[in-house]
């Protein structure tokens, strides 16, 4: 039985991690761009976007469409750098354990 108490309290502890790497997770943020640095947009690790920036040279009615694509590509290019970014975290948290394919942390 002590071998399960010492199992819980270990249970207890990663979870205790978890909880504080969420928090460090939503505090850290990452830049993407598009278009040359035209469009920059600013999200938290975990996702929520913080801040766009658009140079005035795309602000043409005409080009609307170039302005979606470019904030779209800026919006996955922040998500990428945010993904690798807690995947490097959570490896730390780990150790360095390898977890099963398509466990995903933090949840």
């Amino acid at each position: 039985m002590k071998n399960l108490s010492q199992m819980m309290k270990q249970a207890q502890q990663m979870q205790a991690k978890m909880a504080e790497m969420q928090e460090k997770l939503e505090a850290m943020e990452v830049e993407g761009s598009s278009g040359g640095g035209m469009v920059r947009v600013r999200l938290s690790v975990k996702g929520s976007m913080r801040e766009i920036k658009i140079d005035p040279v795309l602000l043409n009615p005409a080009e609307v469409e170039v302005l979606e694509d470019l904030i779209l590509a800026a919006v996955n290019d922040a998500r990428a750098r945010g993904e690798t970014m807690a995947a490097e975290e959570m490896q730390k948290l780990t150790g360095g354990l390898q977890l099963p394919p398509g466990l995903q942390l933090p949840f």
